[in-house]
């Protein structure tokens, strides 16, 4: 059962609610383009390939079932059984786009998907491709393994987006019968299945529902979702004793894979499937500001900690395994078998921004911020229509993009985040507006009583100055929380040509800048931007001896194709002088950093393997790339971690 959420002397918990996306235009600089890809290629591609690869075959449900698309694994499960929730990802990310722009196309292809949802969904509300298909007497009768109401979560999250974005209420409905007939399916009351999904997801897209309707049985039925979870005993057990089997020859063999090995308040690690995790960790952020609970918040603070202290990548990839898509042991943070699912850094990037409207702290907005340039936005080729499904820190040619995956989970995800990028740059209560990331944009806020433009100008991320003008059509009050990243070691600001003390006017990483706002008033930022030499914890084995390069928010890393050959034989004197500039012929412009290194020779070892002298080392100049741009390029070698000499 939870604990108590309240205590007359505790104060509720304060929530900065995140500017609406739609209010944010990035019409400069690098979000720019990298939006206009997303909005003009890859939405497009991807239905094309939902299309291609029978994905939307499966709403055909007027004609019987056909060949599987993606055949049954040992395990008994077949991608097939969740393509609900890629077309559903799909449709959020499209839905996104239209508000600001419309696409009467792109429109016409989510009103064909939702007449067919409506066309197959049962009489009592029930909607899942797969089993009203295939197989309506076997539905709910393996949440451990099937994922039904993680794919109504993704087609649920769809249906609320396309709804803020058309105002059509047709999907939204059709969801909000299926919520209705699993709020008669599950809880703890008589009667019903005490049961809850084992791929976490319609734990948030209900919260996400109830911000819309209000209605508090949504809230409720999220809550007991997360409640519920790692209750013993094991609703898991009771489930594959119904089905025959028996609950010790489940093939993960712990729950610790779906984060139900105990309830979410006991937990102290974070363990099992990454995305399972982050998706369940952004949940009960939500519900801790929503039910005004700290215990949900508290464990999220534990979690994070242990998170970003000993299983995270220095890109913000996250989840070193493939045999579990996430976790092992702490600091096992291997770099050319790493698995560090698209997903996974999607997922982080919402649990952390969720974090921060709960807790300014930078300690969150660093880790969005990281995901942000590095783990997540590699998942996406610069041209918009190729993937990583993995992101490998280290490889030696045999990592290329693909058109699509097999699990195409990944696609979708990185669309949806980067369609909805502004909600993530600004945030407001009644008296505060925090800025969290910098990029040029404009911005239109309200501020208690008060609407406020701000206007952002900047090359940020490859430099570290932003001007930031503030437009108010009266003088209004409130207080401007800038925040200052976790990598600047200095950071200057003034307002109208006059300076802040800025390390006096920091909290928790956010410079506050109380006063009067007049139309026009200027703040000025600026943002040492070094580069830097990162170290891993001397339990992260795999990284000792080696260097990471980083400057800004941007982490760096060396291929073959610059250098002519493997980053894995380089050795960087510790001293070595280091360089950055900007290339304008680097796949679209980006910041490059330069400096010389040594390179072990091989040229007079011949045909033998081992010696007893080692190699040569030979002087030579390297140039390392932001590594969210790796693998764009020809086939070949690459490394962020290198040998420091």
């Amino acid at each position: 059962m939870p604990l108590p959420k309240t205590s007359p002397s505790r104060a509720p918990i304060q929530r900065y609610v995140p500017v609406d996306h739609t209010r944010v235009v990035f019409d400069g600089g690098f979000w720019k383009s990298w939006s206009e890809t997303v909005r003009d290629v890859t939405i497009p591609t991807q239905h094309m390939r939902l299309d291609e690869e029978g994905f939307l075959e499966v709403l055909d449900f007027d004609k019987p079932a056909g060949p599987l698309a993606r055949p049954i694994q040992p395990s008994g499960l077949s991608m097939q059984h969740f393509f609900d929730s890629d077309f559903g990802k799909w449709i959020e990310a499209a839905s996104y786009t239209l508000k600001n722009n419309p696409n009467p196309d792109i429109e016409a292809k989510i009103d064909a998907i939702v007449v067919q949802l409506e066309k197959g969904q049962m009489a009592d509300g029930y909607l899942n491709s797969w089993f009203i298909r295939r197989e309506p007497e076997n539905r709910w009768t393996n949440l451990r393994d099937l994922h039904e109401m993680y794919s109504m979560g993704h087609l649920l999250e769809g249906a609320v987006a396309y709804f803020e974005a058309t105002g059509k209420r047709r999907f939204l409905d059709v969801m909000i019968r299926a919520v209705d007939h699993i709020i008669d399916t599950f809880g703890r009351e008589p009667g019903k299945l005490r049961g809850y999904d084992a791929h976490e997801e319609i734990e948030l897209a209900l919260v996400k529902l109830y911000r819309v309707t209000r209605d508090p049985r949504h809230l409720k039925l999220a809550t007991y979702f997360v409640d519920e979870r790692g209750q013993m005993p094991s609703y898991y057990d009771e489930e594959a004793r119904k089905r025959g089997e028996k609950p010790e020859d489940y093939v993960f063999q712990t729950y610790a894979y779906s984060q139900a090995h105990m309830p979410v308040r006991d937990q102290h690690q974070v363990v099992g499937h990454a995305v399972r995790a982050m998706y369940l960790f952004s949940a009960m952020a939500d519900l801790a500001v929503e039910n005004d609970d700290p215990t949900l918040s508290e464990a999220c603070d534990r979690l994070f900690d242990n998170l970003t202290g000993r299983q995270l990548y220095v890109t913000g990839g996250l989840g070193p395994s493939a045999s579990n898509e996430g976790f092992t042991r702490e600091y096992d943070l291997p770099n050319e078998t790493a698995y560090a699912e698209t997903c996974a850094a999607v997922a982080l990037g919402f649990w952390s921004h969720r974090m921060a409207q709960i807790d300014l702290d930078g300690r969150f907005t660093d880790k969005l911020e990281t995901v942000l340039y590095n783990g997540a936005l590699s998942g996406i080729s610069r041209d918009g229509e190729h993937y990583f499904y993995e992101n490998v820190l280290e490889s030696h040619g045999q990592n290329r993009r693909w058109k699509w995956h097999y699990c195409p989970c990944c696609p979708t995800n990185i669309a949806r985040f980067i369609t909805s990028l502004g909600q993530y740059f600004y945030s407001c209560t009644p008296s505060d507006v925090a800025v969290h990331l910098y990029g040029q944009n404009s911005a239109e806020l309200t501020v208690g009583d008060s609407f406020v433009r701000l206007r952002q100008e900047t090359r940020y991320p490859w430099d570290g100055d932003v001007a930031l003008s503030v437009g108010t059509d009266k003088p209004a009050h409130f207080t401007l929380r800038l925040r200052i990243p976790g990598w600047c070691r200095k950071a200057t600001i003034s307002v109208n040509g006059t300076a802040i003390d800025v390390a006096r006017a920091v909290t928790s990483g956010y410079a506050a800048i109380d006063r009067e706002w007049r139309d026009g008033d200027v703040v000025r930022i600026a943002f040492d931007m070094p580069i830097d030499r990162l170290y891993a914890h001397p339990a992260a084995t795999e990284d000792a001896g080696r260097v990471a390069l980083q400057r800004g928010p941007v982490v760096f890393c060396v291929e073959e194709t610059d250098i002519g050959t493997e980053p894995q034989r380089l050795r960087i004197a510790a001293d070595a002088a280091l360089s950055a500039s900007f290339d304008d012929a680097l796949l679209g412009g980006a910041t490059v950093i330069e400096g010389e290194a040594f390179e072990a020779d091989a040229s007079d070892w011949k045909d033998t393997l081992y010696r007893t002298s080692p190699p040569q080392l030979k002087a030579r100049r390297f140039k390392a790339i932001p590594y969210h741009l790796w693998a764009n390029r020809e086939a070949g070698a690459m490394s962020v971690w290198l040998h420091e000499k």
